[in-house]
């Protein structure tokens, strides 16, 4: 059984929002396709802040890019209930929306556990639940959200592959996106350049 997970494809982490992912966009197409097929669920991911949350860099009168210990400060973006938060995917076609970063005092990139791996969002349960063994996963951002939600899945015993295509990354270092599909791979997960290269293998 192989479930579908889209991650945080939201309207501030595209082209033109707070905190656009570079050619963000390109991954629409690829997005909906891997929706048309038959996967037994298909999830999204949505980032679900409160305002003032301990990643914005407004939040501590900080600019994006500095850092508060570990946190990476970020743009204010994905607030709950704004245009900025909303899915760029059909979401006719979604059996279950997982939120997260919902603590407003603790960031959470993967969609199973916040940064700290205290609170679980209760995705691996119900994949589990419902005999998902393997995951087809795309979304933003490669290097951070994709990255952690991939390593968290395989740490949950998923078999993981990633649709490249369907994927996009900050790079805020240049070479984050190679590493962040280096320590993919590393962990066990396999690497799909497209939608059809998938669709061939299954």
């Amino acid at each position: 059984m192989t479930a579908l997970i889209l991650v945080d494809i939201q309207n501030d982490f595209l082209p033109g929002g707070t905190l656009g992912v570079p050619k963000g966009d390109e991954i629409l197409v690829a997005a909906n396709e891997l929706l048309q097929m038959p996967f037994k669920l298909k999830i999204a991911s949505v980032d679900d802040h409160p305002s003032g949350h301990i990643s914005f860099a407004s939040t501590h009168h900080k600019k994006a890019g500095e850092h508060v210990g570990s946190q990476i400060l970020w743009p204010d973006h994905c607030v709950h209930g704004t245009k900025g938060a909303e899915l760029r995917v059909d979401t006719a076609k979604l059996d279950k929306i997982v939120r997260k970063g919902t603590d407003p005092f603790i960031d959470s990139y993967s969609a199973f556990y916040d940064n700290n791996r205290k609170k679980s969002t209760g995705l691996s349960e119900f994949l589990k639940s419902n005999g998902v063994k393997r995951i087809a996963i795309g979304g933003l951002a490669t290097d951070y959200c994709v990255l952690w939600s991939v390593l968290d899945a395989l740490a949950e015993g998923f078999a993981v592959d990633v649709i490249q295509e369907a994927c996009r990354g900050i790079n805020m270092k240049e070479g984050d996106v190679t590493t962040a599909y280096k320590q993919m791979e590393k962990g066990g997960a396999r690497l799909f350049p497209t939608v059809t290269s998938y669709r061939s293998s299954i």
